[in-house]
């Protein structure tokens, strides 16, 4: 039964109470917590509170930032509470005093003038028995005890005061509300109503916060340590450096020491390397100043702290600046633009990738290394360039061992001192060029540098120690892909940067050349003009290349013309067109678009290409009386040779077809000869244009002069696909030849060709030696 005097504070199993939503905090029964309050709402509910019998329904939010919870926005359990004392405050919040009752759940909530109502079912507890709840008590005090002894945020009195609580519902609310733990864990506490069970979980939540004190009492107890032992150190060195300087000593080696240990401490390097640092330091402070020994040690010192590890510049995540700078810069090379693009698109996802190794392949002046320089100005890195063509010797990779006199770092490492960031664009420019000698292979040192896998621990002879390269953006450069070794070549993302078109020739020098060499000579922009039709005459006649390096000195060359002119009439505009180019650039260099005369016997164009792009390759074909022997001349590597023995095979087992004798070999020599014999020429992408040649030789059916071709040959006549295809139609068109045979496979090929290269030639791809010789060969009696 319940005493008399308990009637007093009795409720109906349900009633509708102001609801008091709470952020961050848990009420418990017996608790008394100050509330600052300043949502409207929750004012009201106060008000609403106050005007009746005080009481009101504190109930915890699940998600703190929710400003107008509803039921699913609540914990359904909280407590039923009493305001003690209410104050408004000027700025309009309200401060309060709260007592929790009893616990109770909200069966639902209802709006009345803005107030919301919760409609609460009290709780009562679950007792348990006597000798249990008592003995997970007195575990409990004694725990709560520790806690409260290693706890600094709760006073001494709350253990004090809760040694005098006999009943185990209102202790463990007691001890619940007075515990820093998470709002999920006090919510699990208080919605236990099991007395017993909520012991238990309290002694679990205890034996985990005393462990989590323990631990952070001992690295406190460490730190502290290490901070005396620095502050004796640092008073230790302050009474040295009194002392020499009351005995008047000026002793510059001993300062130098000082100020070097003093770097070591402040900079921030690897574990490792402050190992390291010290160790040496400690050594040199053994050593005469005097010694050539102190004098490698001082340097390999100051070589560690010049360098970076771990400051960085910050990649710039912006993808529209990024390519506005790469397009400004370039015109063209889209593919490398979007390698770029990527890349950064995925850094500012994942935050930290390896940087990519890539290699940018193609023919001199296409704007290769420049476009290192570009790349990292769209980054926003630093930008640091080291030329590989002729080196020779592995430690101009890796550094020299300190053990040689004048020893270094390598280049790499020198390169990071320069930039002093962790984090730069690193162009490795010509690494085509590189050999190989008696000191060496400076490509094999280049494997662990540019593998992502192990260049975060790439090992320089000099430092001895590892150093982080995988925040490098390396990138390489490279004429010929051949001249690669293979494990080099592995390692390496591959972007082709092929020859430029006239179109785009013509766009560069307008957009880029122009106004670069108009400025280099003292010129004025508005003042000189050149037409397109002589833009394009320099191209045609005077330039022969992939890139536009002989275009840019060609350009260079007008404007040194017209500077001096300049200086005779300074009022002077100048415009230069087709007849000022030969004026200033004097007699063409090369022809354009000027085809033989006529179809001619025994004589095919091929389309070769080479490092500076592509050209065109006349072979000739000659019969001379004989026992069949086959001569092949024109300096032709053995591939090419190979090729052309396996093309007069073909055509011999053609025989029939071609209507030619079955032992017509026998009695003829065959001579097969490339001009330009001067020049090395290697390759099998020949074979069907000499196939073609000794074809019409044998038949006396002349090659048409405007048809050019490329591909392999096999002796079944199979004609297989070819590289470079971009630059063999591009010396196609600039040599005026319309109509091009390609291999059958190289049509996938055709998509990365600019349209308007395409639409200037009729490309005809074949499978077959016999479609190629249908489609070159002019029938009997058509040659022109």
């Amino acid at each position: 039964m319940n005493h008399p005097d308990d009637l007093t504070l009795s409720v109906p199993p349900t009633q509708d109470l102001p609801l008091l939503p709470l952020r961050d905090i848990v009420i418990f029964p017996h608790m008394v917590a100050p509330l600052f309050v300043g949502r409207p709402q929750s004012i009201a509910a106060l008000e609403a509170a106050e005007k009746t019998d005080k009481q009101i329904f504190l109930a915890t939010q699940l998600e703190p930032q929710t400003e107008s919870p509803g039921f699913d926005d609540l914990y359904h359990l909280g407590v039923r509470g009493k305001i003690v004392q209410m104050l408004k405050l000027p700025d309009g919040t309200v401060k309060v005093l709260v007592e929790g009752l009893s616990r109770a759940r909200v069966a639902g909530l209802s709006e009345e003038d803005g107030l919301l109502l919760a409609a609460t079912e009290e709780l009562a507890d679950i007792s348990t028995s006597v000798i249990e709840a008592g003995a997970i008590m007195r575990a409990v005090r004694n725990s709560f005890d520790n806690y409260v002894g290693m706890s600094k945020k709760i006073p001494a009195e709350v253990s004090a005061a809760s040694a005098s609580i006999d009943d185990p519902s209102i202790f463990a609310d007691t001890v619940a509300a007075h515990l820093q733990i998470p709002i999920p864990d006090r919510q699990e506490v208080l919605e236990q109503l099991d007395v017993a069970l909520r012991l238990e979980k309290l002694l679990e939540l205890l034996e985990q916060e005393i462990e989590i004190l323990q631990i952070e009492g001992r690295i406190r107890s460490r730190v502290k340590t290490q901070m005396e032992r620095s502050q004796k150190e640092y008073y230790l060195n302050e009474q040295m450096r009194a002392i020499q300087k009351e005995l008047g000593e000026k002793d510059e080696f001993k300062q130098e020491l000082i100020e070097l240990e003093e770097q070591i401490r402040k900079k921030k390097m690897s574990t490792e390397a402050t190992d390291k640092a010290r160790q040496e330091l400690r050594k040199l402070k053994l050593m005469s100043p005097m010694s050539a020994e102190a004098t490698v040690v001082r340097n390999y010192i100051e070589w560690l702290l010049a360098l970076p590890w771990k400051s960085g510049t910050r990649d710039r995540h912006d993808l529209k600046k990024a390519e506005e700078v790469l397009d400004a810069d370039h015109y063209g090379l889209e593919k490398v633009k979007e390698r770029v693009l990527e890349y950064l698109a995925v850094q500012a996802l994942v935050k930290q990738i390896k940087g990519p190794i890539l290699c940018l392949v193609g023919p001199p002046g296409v704007g290769k290394t420049s476009l290192g320089r570009s790349i990292a100005t769209a980054l926003g890195r630093k930008f640091q360039r080291i030329s590989l063509g002729g080196v020779r010797d592995e430690a101009e990779i890796r550094g020299h061992r300190r053990t040689y006199i004048g020893a270094m770092p390598g280049k790499i490492i020198q390169g990071l001192r320069k930039v002093n960031v962790k984090n730069p664009v690193f162009m490795l420019d010509e690494i085509d060029k590189m050999s190989t000698d008696f000191r060496g292979d400076p490509s094999s040192a280049l494997l662990e540098v540019l593998d992502p896998e192990q260049n975060h621990t790439f090992g320089d002879h000099f430092l001895d120690i590892d150093y982080d390269l995988s925040q490098v953006l390396f990138i390489a450069t490279a004429n010929n892909l051949h001249a690669i070794p293979r494990p080099l070549h592995d390692r390496l993302e591959i972007i082709h940067v092929e020859g430029y078109t006239e179109e785009e020739k013509l766009n560069i020098a307008k957009r880029y050349l122009i106004k670069k060499e108009i400025e280099a000579h003292g010129l004025k922009t508005s003042r000189v003009k050149f037409s397109d039709a002589a833009l394009l005459e320099v191209v045609r006649r005077y330039t022969k290349e992939s890139g536009v390096r002989s275009l840019d000195r060609s350009i260079a060359s007008i404007c040194r013309k017209l500077a001096r002119q300049s200086l005779l009439d300074k009022n002077k505009d100048f415009s230069v067109g087709m007849k000022q180019v030969e004026k200033y650039l004097g007699v063409p260099l090369f022809n354009y678009g000027i085809l033989e005369d006529e179809d001619t016997v025994g004589v095919a164009t091929g389309l070769a290409w080479t490092e500076v792009g592509g050209e065109l390759l006349s072979i000739e074909v000659s019969l001379l009386p004989g026992s069949g022997k086959l001569t092949i001349t024109g300096k032709l590597g053995d591939v090419m040779q190979e090729s052309a023995q396996a093309a007069f095979s073909y055509v011999r087992s053609r025989w029939e077809v071609l209507g030619l004798e079955k032992d017509f070999h026998t009695q003829i020599d065959v001579h097969i000869h490339v001009p330009e014999g001067a020049v090395p020429k290697d390759g099998p992408s020949a074979g069907i244009t000499m196939a073609t040649a000794l074809a019409s030789a044998l038949t006396g059916r002349a090659v048409k002069r405007d048809v050019a071709m490329t591909g392999e040959v096999t002796l079944r006549g199979r004609v297989l696909a070819i590289g470079g295809l971009k630059e063999k139609l591009l010396a196609a068109r600039r040599g005026g030849i319309k109509t091009i045979l390609i291999p059958e496979e190289n049509r996938r090929n055709l998509v990365d060709i600019p349209d308007s290269l395409r639409n200037a030639l009729i490309l005809q791809p074949v499978a077959s030696m016999d479609r190629v010789l249908e489609l070159a060969l002019v029938e009997q009696g058509e040659a022109k």
